[in-house]
């Protein structure tokens, strides 16, 4: 008996309708804001990825060698593919450029609730402009995809790594010491930093005062620390207007600013942010985002570039837990054949019902009535239809609704139209 691999999910009927439901509600709301959908293969050149994150990530992702002797991975992800795709074929087009996407990744990771080795992607990458109003209509976006799903406890997280790292020069951490002590701020590990910050000799008002800011920053005090910085005041002077934007254009009053968020990827260059859904405890991310560098790595020339990832089964989860209600998609009409002479004009029925937009099946096992409403019911038909010579003779059929139970002959023309 084959089972399924580790890390990976069979989906009914119903979770299909689920997903569905939630890929088309942020289709969408990607399309209202102005994004074009794009799609990149499933396996790219290894070098891709290991030029993006370095050898490392050889251990955490699928990779083999084709028939040719190509080194090729399964994507872990969908921004790589995408700037690889802009650097190839897409940097003459009229910025900005707004695309989206929808697809699965593979990583060799330990499966977790909400955390599978084959998963849904969702993302955007907005290239050609960072302005305060374009981040701000990004993370905007990020936002209302994730309340459009129907999710109601969401709370948004707006850091920026400029300023922290302004910061950390100026407390004296080494380039070495933020290395070890970036993970530690990403997981919201405080303990372990100030253990880390006590070990580098760092004195108590310092140890103090960063943790502080990582959690409830204080922008005045920030702006003293960053005094020296020219460019750290300028993203300190964004960060604010863009959150004025997001409060007072986009309405989103559920926003803060958090020099905690870090994303724990080098090539975030500035404005980071992050969405969780508290329900999910420890693995409470459901998309994060930011302003990044990847073109001129790639081979491109260098752009602004700014994107989000939306962890689609995350989300699934997290309206599980709200115990969310989708629409369920029923079968408009069940036809059932009272006996084997009229299954040819009970199939021609159905195909007219179809052709006419209604969701139509028909009693393909041969059944008596009895049990073929009983499986009506079963799937949640609204209507059977029943089909008898009688009936047939004077061009009727009999129309049961599965609900109430209410049945009525009508005409078959009137059916159709």
């Amino acid at each position: 008996m084959f089972q399924i691999p580790r890390g990976t999910r069979d989906f009914t009927s119903k979770d299909m309708e689920k997903r569905k439901y939630v890929e088309q509600t942020m289709r969408r709301t990607f399309q209202n804001f102005g994004y074009k959908e794009i799609q990149t293969p499933t396996f790219e050149n290894l070098e891709l990825f290991t030029k993006k994150s370095g050898e490392e990530i050889i251990n955490e992702i699928y990779d083999f060698k084709d028939k040719g002797g190509r080194k090729l991975a399964l994507r872990p992800e969908l921004t790589a593919p995408v700037i690889r795709f802009y650097v190839e074929k897409l940097q003459m087009e009229p910025k900005p450029l707004k695309l989206f996407y929808f697809g699965n990744c593979y990583r060799y990771d330990r499966p977790q609730k909400g955390r599978y080795r084959e998963f849904t992607q969702a993302g955007c990458e907005l290239i050609g402009t960072d302005n305060p109003e374009a981040l701000a209509e990004l993370i905007a976006l990020a936002y209302t995809i994730i309340k459009n799903t129907g999710l109601k406890k969401i709370n948004l997280k707006i850091g920026n790594l400029k300023i922290l790292q302004t910061i950390f020069k100026e407390y004296n951490i080494s380039k070495e010491q933020q290395n070890y002590i970036t993970p530690l701020i990403d997981k919201k590990e405080y303990n372990e930093l100030k253990k880390a910050l006590y070990d580098y000799d760092k004195p108590d008002e310092i140890v103090k005062d960063l943790i502080d800011l990582l959690k409830t920053p204080d922008i005045e005090k920030i702006g003293k620390i960053i005094k020296n910085s020219k460019d750290a005041e300028k993203e300190l002077e964004k960060l604010i207007e863009i959150t004025n934007f997001l409060k007072k254009s986009f309405k989103i009053e559920n926003c803060k600013i958090e020099l905690g968020i870090v994303r724990g990827l080098d090539y975030y260059t500035g404005i980071v942010f992050e969405l969780d859904a508290p329900d999910l405890g420890a693995e409470k991310q459901i998309c994060g985002g930011g302003a990044y560098k990847l073109v001129s790595l790639f081979g491109g020339k260098e752009t602004p570039t700014a994107g989000f990832a939306i962890g689609f089964d995350r989300t699934i989860v997290a309206l599980d837990q709200e115990k969310k209600s989708f629409p369920e998609n029923r079968i408009d009409y069940y036809v059932i054949p009272i006996d084997d002479t009229l299954i040819g004009k009970s199939l021609e029925i159905t195909q007219k019902l179809r052709l006419k937009g209604y969701s139509s099946d028909i009693d393909l096992m041969r059944r008596g009535v009895g049990k073929a409403l009983k499986y009506a019911n079963s799937i949640d038909a609204k209507n059977s239809i029943i089909i008898g010579p009688e009936e047939i003779e004077k061009k009727c059929l009999t129309i049961k609704n599965m609900e109430s139970g209410e049945q009525k002959t009508i005409k078959i023309n009137d059916l159709i139209k």
